[in-house]
C-alpha cells in the first residue's frame, strides 16, 4: 500500500517537472517587464494629453481648453496612470494626473474682476472708499519696479494681500467689489482606477495570475518532496 503512495507521489512530481520552473519565471519576468512598459506609455499618453491642457490655457482658448481637458479626464479614468508627484519636498505614487492648475486662465479672470472694479467710481461715502482702486495704488508701482505683468501671479498676490488688510465690511455700502475668483475653481485633478479595462491592465491580470500558478505550484512540490521524505524514513 505504502509503495503506491510512493508511486502517485513521484508520478505528480514527474508531472510537475514536465513544465519547468525556471520557464515559468521567465515568462513572468517577460509579463513584468511588458507590464512596467505598457504603464510606461499610458503615463506618456497622459502627460501629453495633460501638456495640451496647459497650452490650451496658456492660450485663451476656451474652447480647446474644454476639449483638452474631457480627453484628459477619458483617458485617465480608462487607463492605469500611475504617477510620482512631489507634494512638500516628498515624493508619493499616485494613481491619475496628480493636482495641476489652469494657472492662466484664472490670472485673466481675476485680473479681470480687479480691472472692472479699480476703474468704477469712488464711493466717497465709504470711509475705504474703493478698495481696488487704493489696493492698485500700491501694486502698481512695485509692478512698474520690479517689472511684473498686470496679468502676472506676482501682481495678483501683491493684490490680494492689500484686499486683505481691509475688513469684509468695506466691501459694503456701496463701495465698489470685485468677484475674484478663487484658486480653487481653477484646480484640476483627475483619479486613474487601479485597475482598469485596457492593454496594460489585462496584461497585470496575467503576470498576477501567473505568479499565483508558480507560487501554487512551489507549495505543492515543496509538500510532495516533504510527504516522501517522511515516508521513506517511517
Amino acid at each position: 500500500m505504502g509503495g503506491n503512495k510512493k508511486n502517485e507521489i513521484k508520478r505528480h512530481l514527474r508531472k510537475l517537472r514536465e513544465v519547468k520552473n525556471w520557464q515559468l519565471l521567465l515568462i513572468f519576468i517577460l509579463l513584468l517587464f511588458v507590464s512596467a512598459t505598457l504603464l510606461r506609455f499610458d503615463h506618456i499618453k497622459m502627460t501629453k494629453l495633460r501638456d495640451a491642457v496647459l497650452v490650451a490655457d496658456k492660450e485663451g482658448n476656451s474652447e480647446a481648453l474644454a476639449e483638452d481637458l474631457t480627453k484628459l479626464q477619458k483617458f485617465t479614468l480608462n487607463h492605469i496612470v500611475v504617477n510620482v508627484v512631489d507634494e512638500n519636498g516628498v515624493r508619493k505614487l499616485e494613481f491619475g494626473t496628480g493636482v495641476f492648475y489652469l494657472e492662466n486662465n484664472y490670472l485673466r479672470d481675476a485680473t479681470a474682476a480687479i480691472n472692472r472694479a479699480a476703474e468704477a467710481e469712488i464711493d466717497d461715502s465709504n470711509p475705504n472708499g474703493n478698495i481696488y482702486a487704493a489696493a492698485s495704488a500700491v501694486c502698481r508701482p512695485r509692478a512698474i519696479a520690479n517689472g511684473w505683468a498686470w496679468n502676472s501671479s506676482e501682481y495678483l498676490s501683491c493684490f490680494t494681500d492689500e484686499l486683505a488688510k481691509y475688513p469684509a465690511t468695506a466691501t459694503t455700502d456701496g463701495t465698489v467689489a470685485a468677484s475674484i475668483p478663487s484658486t480653487d475653481l481653477y484646480r484640476r485633478e483627475f483619479v486613474s482606477p487601479i485597475w482598469a479595462p485596457c492593454l496594460s491592465g489585462f496584461v497585470i491580470i496575467i503576470t498576477l495570475i501567473l505568479g499565483v500558478v508558480i507560487f501554487i505550484r512551489f507549495l505543492i512540490w515543496a509538500c510532495l518532496e516533504i510527504t516522501l521524505i517522511i515516508m521513506k524514513n517511517s
